[in-house]
């Protein structure tokens, strides 16, 4: 039989040395109340990722894991977003270049990559600086040529990458400047245009393996039409962003907790995204985590999936934890 083995990463977070030199505390610094500060610096230091400027070794052990990888996906975050406005900012844009060419040159044309949020810029968790930012995701476009969507065929498995950040922007308009916001519209229709042309033109005996950053995104994509009628078709669906499989179980446990629109613009769109995780579970999500995982729980790692080209049999998944 067949198969073609495709590695996948997400959430690689890269610093390279202009992130690297704004510290570690880049976000504690900013806040003035010392009871915000010692309550992010504690949650920073035993829960997320205490040094998250520190971590670019890891990207290094998965490329030198994955050499001979038929294809490689990289579903989104290339830099540590430090400025919190995204790749428009010199050294989060630097950091974004550096870790593209580098799974660029050892994968070659067998690369892809989808848009993550920290390409397009996100609000800080504490303090409500930055946001997304029409200027990197021209950047983005441009400069680190990532594309919106994009779909390659293995065989009869048809990959597909969607930009989570356009396809959820309901829920992200508040992180947007109120000017760039009409332009911010226009680029999610197009880009839900393109999304329902493509899965239109999917032939009936082939699987799909989505790849969407963000899970917010997947309420909104469910409600498309074109979308719900190729659901039996969907093998999988990879996404990022939560870090863990820790936060997704969490995740899927407070799934239909109410909108909390009063506690500040996190606590609003963390809670807008769990009141709709229930309709995750038709897209059989499986989470690719962060390369360092939690510092909590040290889990973070990469996947091997091995496809069928014939798509008779299921696809198989590996996940490889890294060490840190």
């Amino acid at each position: 039989m067949a198969r073609k083995i495709i590695a996948i990463v997400s959430d690689i977070h890269y610093a390279g040395a202009a992130e690297e030199a704004r510290g570690d505390d880049y976000e504690i610094r900013a806040l003035a109340n010392p009871l915000l500060r010692f309550c992010l610096r504690t949650y920073r230091r035993y829960v997320w990722l205490h040094q998250p400027l520190r971590q670019n070794y890891l990207l290094d052990a998965f490329l030198r894991q994955t050499v001979g990888a038929d294809l490689a996906v990289a579903n989104g975050d290339y830099s540590c977003d430090s400025a919190f406005i995204g790749v428009s900012d010199p050294a989060a844009g630097a950091s974004a270049s550096e870790c593209l060419a580098k799974l660029r040159s050892q994968f070659g044309n067998a690369f892809l990559a989808t848009f993550g949020d920290h390409e397009l810029g996100k609000k800080s968790l504490v303090g409500g600086r930055g946001g997304m930012r029409l200027a990197s995701w021209e950047h983005a476009r441009e400069n680190l040529k990532l594309d919106p969507l994009w779909q390659v065929s293995v065989g009869r498995n048809r990959l597909i990458g969607v930009t989570s950040s356009l396809i959820a922007l309901p829920v992200f308009e508040p992180d947007t400047l109120p000017e760039e916001r009409s332009q911010w519209h226009e680029l999610r229709a197009a880009h839900l245009e393109q999304i329902r042309q493509t899965f239109a033109a999917i032939r009936s005996d082939e699987r799909i393996m989505l790849f969407c950053h963000d899970p917010t995104a997947l309420p909104f994509l469910g409600a498309e039409p074109k979308i719900r009628s190729r659901m039996a078709q969907v093998n999988t669906t990879f996404i990022g962003h939560l870090h863990s499989p820790l936060i997704l179980r969490q995740a899927r446990a407070m799934a239909g907790l109410p909108r909390i629109p009063f506690l500040g613009n996190t606590v609003r769109r963390l809670s807008t995204a769990l009141r709709e995780a229930r309709h995750w579970e038709p897209f059989k999500v499986r989470l690719c985590p962060s390369l360092a995982g939690l510092e909590l729980v040290k889990d973070g790692g990469y996947y091997l999936a091995s496809l069928d080209l014939d798509a008779h049999e299921p696809a198989q998944f590996y996940f490889r934890r890294l060490a840190r």
